[in-house]
């Protein structure tokens, strides 16, 4: 959907950021700003800070940073539309009705419908576990030591042994056949209509705005199969949501744990270890991954310690890694699994092994080193060029060595030896190795260090002329937004320069326009709180504003020149270059 500028600006400015976040942080005031615990990353000190005056957050410790609307988008996981819909309905605002084609508001109706199901259905399997007909149930759960606490957190249930027993409940809530098909809990054929789950304790799966999205059931007895899942709906896709993560999403540590299956994550979440998730009866993909980056880059992975277990690490570790996230392997020997782990050795000595869990090159190294016999001279030879030949995957020197090192000291191999055998790999393989002992540095190198620079000067000058309008009468006739070239700076820029020259720059405002992409946003919300670090103090951060700015002017005129025109525009540009050198700067 999309709404006006004017009306999410309304929205915008009817919700004060500080009373909003105060509902989710504590918050404590410290001169013009709040701060708080950050509740996206695990701190002890505050470095959380909101600012009544810009309407706007941001975490100097992990760099998360927006409006209100983007802290609902973060925090509870909403979409822009539902983020601003909550904003409004707070400040009684009334937004545009949904202008929908047939199909759209069809499409929408259909999901509004299934999500009614579901709860539904959820309440009637709870319903049925706490009664005589869901005994079997409720003892199994209570068997496996969960507590009554536990079982309504997570609301599970029980589905009877009558086979048509929750389509007839749907249908009396009156519910037809063609909706009830949709849900994926009934099977409606020519022959008969069941129930999907019967006999089957049952295991809510919810999205992270906590909605019933899906079904697990673990059978009673020895029936096949022993757990199911709901098939693939409109709101139900299981290789893009993970079992437990509305509420691990909200848990103050710094990583999450990944295990198996459901009762593993119960079992954990009982413990205290409310930061576990699992996938739902499917392999790790790289969707499960991209949501966990949302909330933490660090996991542990706490899989079964058999065969499949091991073999579900290897896959999960690259994916894992694709997506920018950081994996250790947890080692529950001699036991299985986490709820096993934990009944027989306490929540203590669970964590304990968390503490201990593996960086996960080492552990594939671990099991790569199963398949040689090492007193086997010819296997053993072949191990330590397989393990070259790993190594070989990391592309920075520094990086490589820390883990030859680590390699050599874990398998006792001689380092030096264990080097110059992954340097001549390397070599055979036509891979060009960066080492320490390579003098100067490479072009490409350098030419990205420029492109760095070049960044941080746009940025800073951009911080510095939002934290100071006064800054604009100094580099007027020197400066525009035509000159940050940095594309995102650029647009920036503009409406910077255009608010200033209205008399007010909005930073909450400008935020607005970059919350569909959630990296642009965090960098522009960087840009509003500079001024801690890089304030014009002294002489020689004046000095720096100073060259700074001649920084953006020549880079601006270096492109320039690189696109000019004919032979006229580039003797201007070359003239403007000139005049550069004699050029003054003074803020005093």
């Amino acid at each position: 959907m999309f709404y006006p500028e004017e009306i999410v600006e309304e929205v915008r400015m009817k919700n004060d950021i500080v009373d909003v976040i105060s509902g989710y942080v504590k918050l404590q005031k410290k001169g013009s700003s709040y701060f708080g615990l950050c509740p996206f990353h695990n701190e002890k000190s505050p470095s959380f800070s909101v600012s009544p005056g810009k309407q706007m957050y941001y975490c100097f410790g992990c760099g998360a940073g927006g409006n209100a609307i983007t802290f609902l988008m973060d925090y509870e996981n909403y979409s822009f539309p539902e983020a601003l819909k909550v904003l409004a309905d707070r400040a009684g605002v009334v937004l545009p009705q949904e202008e929908m084609s047939g199909e759209a508001r069809a499409q929408a109706d259909l999901r509004a419908a299934l999500l009614e199901i579901n709860k539904l259905a959820a309440n009637y399997f709870y319903y049925q576990l706490k009664h005589p007909q869901g005994r079997q149930g409720y003892e199994y759960l209570r068997n496996r030591q969960l507590s009554d606490d536990t079982i309504r957190r997570f609301g599970l249930g029980f589905a009877n042994k009558t086979s048509d027993d929750l389509y007839r409940y749907l249908r009396g809530k009156g519910y037809g056949d063609l909706i009830l098909k949709e849900t994926g809990l009934v099977t409606i054929e020519e022959r008969g209509t069941h129930d999907k789950f019967w006999n089957r304790v049952m295991f809510p799966i919810m999205d992270v705005n906590n909605r019933v999205i899906g079904f697990g059931g673990r059978v009673m007895g020895d029936g096949m199969p022993k757990y199911l899942n709901s098939p693939e709906t409109k709101l139900f896709d299981k290789s893009r949501n993970l079992y437990g993560l509305n509420y691990a999403r909200t848990s103050r540590e710094k990583y999450m744990l990944i295990c198996e299956g459901y009762m593993d994550v119960i079992a954990m979440h009982q413990a205290g270890f409310t930061n576990a998730v699992a996938s739902l009866g499917t392999a790790f993909t790289i969707q499960h991954a991209s949501l966990i980056r949302r909330y933490t880059d660090q996991v542990v992975l706490t899989y079964d310690s058999d065969g499949a277990g091991v073999k579900a690490a290897l896959r999960a570790i690259p994916i894992l890694k694709e997506a920018g996230v950081s994996a250790k392997v947890l080692n529950m020997e001699p036991y299985k699994d986490p709820d096993e782990f934990i009944k027989n050795m306490g929540a203590e000595a669970f964590r304990e092994r968390i503490a201990q869990a593996k960086n996960s090159f080492l552990f594939e190294i671990d099991v790569l080193k199963r398949d040689f016999n090492l007193d086997d001279p010819e296997q053993k030879t072949r191990f330590y060029n397989r393990v070259a030949r790993k190594l070989l995957e990391f592309p920075e020197a520094l990086e490589r060595d820390n883990y030859i090192q680590a390699v050599a000291r874990e398998h006792f191999i001689n380092y030096q030896d264990l080097k110059q055998l992954v340097n001549r790999l390397g070599s055979r393989l036509g891979q060009v190795l960066q080492t320490e002992t390579q003098p100067g540095t490479s072009y490409r190198e350098k030419k990205k260090e420029k492109e760095d620079g070049t960044k941080r000067s746009q940025r800073l000058l951009l911080t510095w002329l939002i934290e100071d309008p006064c800054l604009f009468d100094k580099i007027e006739g020197i400066i525009t937004p035509e000159d940050f070239r940095e594309e995102l700076y650029h647009q920036v820029a503009q409406m910077v320069f255009e608010g200033h020259a209205r008399g007010e720059v909005n930073p909450a405002g400008i935020l607005n326009h970059f919350i569909n992409d959630q990296e642009q946003y965090k960098v522009v919300a960087g840009l509003f709180h500079g001024e801690l670090k890089e304030s014009l103090s002294n002489e020689e951060q004046k000095k720096a504003f100073s060259e700074t700015v001649l920084k953006v002017k020549k880079n601006s005129l270096d492109e320039a020149s690189r696109r000019a025109a004919d032979i006229a525009e580039l003797q201007e540009i070359i003239k403007a270059q000139s005049a550069l050198k004699t050029l003054n700067i003074s803020i005093d």
